[in-house]
């Protein structure tokens, strides 16, 4: 599995709302993203039928906007515990505010944890 360049994840990583886009029929929406050692983690705060979470989990292919440039990416379910577990520490550790709190604490339920999705890009 190709994985983003150390320099494209560091620079996603520095991104606090980034743009995603699920297929070609959704638009692009602003979420929440965290890099665990060079892979691009994203979650859903409302997982809706018709959102992009569940349009990747039908067809994983989508894009991302790093700045004004568009990137194919592939969505991937992530199954380990201990990278979800790492997954709520990034999000706890970049997003500090005490406005994000309520979200960071949300993004680490056992539903939202359930649902994260590593991006990788697409061949």
């Amino acid at each position: 599995m190709k994985r983003f360049s150390p320099a494209r994840a560091a620079a996603i990583d520095k991104i606090k709302y980034f743009y995603i886009r699920a297929g070609d029929d959704h638009r692009f929406v602003p979420i929440w993203v965290v890099v665990v050692d060079g892979r691009v983690l994203v979650r859903p705060w409302n997982d809706k039928p018709g959102g992009w979470y569940r349009a990747f989990l039908k067809n994983p292919r989508g894009a991302i906007k790093i700045g004004d440039t568009e990137v194919p990416v592939h969505a991937l379910r992530v199954r380990s515990a201990n990278l979800s577990d790492a997954v709520d520490s990034a999000y706890g550790e970049k997003y500090t505010s005490r406005a994000n709190q309520k979200y960071v604490k949300g993004f680490a339920t056992t539903k939202r944890k359930a649902t994260t999705t590593e991006l990788v890009p697409a061949r």
